[in-house]
């Protein structure tokens, strides 16, 4: 497609009164962060809209790009022309002439710059005349038309667009506070991350590691899913906890029955300390109610029982199925699915309680050195940077 622009429309952050102008400062940061790799594009700052400079960049793979910015309601690819009249209808019949099966369409004009001399409704006159002048077999249609032509005029010129592409809504990343994310290689937790992200928060994320009966393909896997979720919020820190010596300590010492309940505990605690050292407000988790024996709103109230920071589920009250299509559109579910174990399914007993109290919890943790046991394990913990756009599929060709 021939466009020199895409224009970015705002979504909530539209309605945030005070705060729109720092809320506008972090969507512009992060969309010109996301287009790092193409060097000549570059998002500025007007009033009520951020528009993105293309330059000679691959305009579709930019788009591309800022379909996965939260914050943007919708993006429009445009051309931008100065305020000469002849110019702006020129622009707009060159635009139309891109969408060749179109048979019907509308002008719908602003003049935000008022300098300008024509009036939005003698613009739209204008604009349409000259265009059906100069097209065959093409109709104005003001209600349902094949294309909108859109031009708005503002100081720095007029800008000429054809439709809109949805964006994915929410908050600009950075504008919530920062969460750590308890991540693990299934389907819900990356969707949770996401759903977080999508919401403002900065993601910070928590993997708890078993070797050696975990593999290091199991610590990819989770390496991976990062990698896809940073695509949606630039980079995130990932903490990888070797767990495997609390696990073994709590199936020597708890019953199995609750060996689920304890484990879970710890990390709780763990996912808390790690927080306070990185100044994340909240954790975050893929707990979905009643879906498994370990989410039950009893099991949920035991295991939060350990910790003071607040609790986010953003899953808790989906269907599987809901979940598994986020996964697939958000591209998380083909990785989330490959057959690596985590440490949840580790000394995993045939049957675990669906109901913990926390007068047991406590009694059979009476049994370990929990507080030596979070020390260590999180002074011990490995720490990265994940960063978009750096998946090593490579490691899972075999499976591909």
């Amino acid at each position: 497609m021939n466009v020199d622009h895409i224009l970015v429309r705002y979504a909530e952050l539209a309605l945030k009164g005070k705060n729109r102008a720092e809320f506008e400062r972090t969507l512009k940061g992060n969309i010109n962060r996301a287009l790092a790799p193409f060097p000549s594009a570059k998002a500025k700052r007007t009033f009520g809209r951020l528009i993105v400079e293309i330059h000679d960049e691959d305009a579709e793979a930019i788009m591309e790009k800022l379909q996965r910015i939260f914050g943007i309601a919708s993006l429009s690819y445009a051309l931008k022309t100065n305020h000469e009249l002849v110019n702006i209808q020129a622009t707009a019949l060159e635009l139309m002439n891109q969408h060749e099966s179109a048979k019907t369409f509308k002008v719908s004009a602003r003049r935000s710059y008022k300098s300008f001399p024509i009036r939005s409704q003698q613009l739209n006159h204008e604009i349409g005349s000259y265009v059906l002048t100069n097209t065959e077999n093409i109709s104005v249609d003001v209600h349902t038309p094949d294309v909108e032509l859109s031009v708005e005029v503002r100081e720095q010129g007029a800008y000429i667009s054809a439709g809109k592409i949805p964006g994915p809504g929410g908050l600009p990343v950075g504008t919530s506070g920062k969460v750590m994310l308890m991540l693990s290689g299934g389907i819900d937790s990356p969707v949770a991350g996401y759903l977080a992200l999508k919401r403002g928060a900065q993601v910070e994320a928590i993997h708890f590691h078993s070797p050696p009966f975990t593999n290091e393909r199991a610590k990819q896997k989770v390496v991976d899913l990062s990698h896809i979720i940073a695509e949606y919020g630039g980079s995130i820190r990932l903490h990888v906890i070797p767990f495997t010596e609390i696990q073994q300590h709590i199936h020597a010492q708890v019953p199995a029955s609750y060996e689920m309940t304890i484990m879970r505990r710890m990390m709780m605690r763990i996912s808390e300390q790690v927080a306070a050292e990185q100044e994340a407000l909240a954790l975050v988790n893929g707990e979905n109610l009643g879906q498994v024996a370990s989410q039950t709103l009893e099991s949920m109230n035991t295991t939060e029982e350990v910790v003071n920071t607040p609790v986010f589920r953003p899953l808790i009250t989906m269907d599987k199925i809901e979940v598994m299509d986020i996964a697939k559109q958000i591209g998380t579910y083909e990785t989330s699915i490959l057959p690596y174990e985590d440490c949840c399914t580790i000394f995993l007993p045939a049957e675990s309680t669906t109901k913990p109290s926390r007068k047991k919890a406590n009694h059979f943790e009476s049994y370990l050195e929990v507080e030596e046991m979070v020390t260590k394990a999180v002074s011990n913990r490995e720490s990265f940077t994940v960063q978009a756009n750096d998946r090593s599929d490579e490691e899972f060709s075999d499976l591909l």
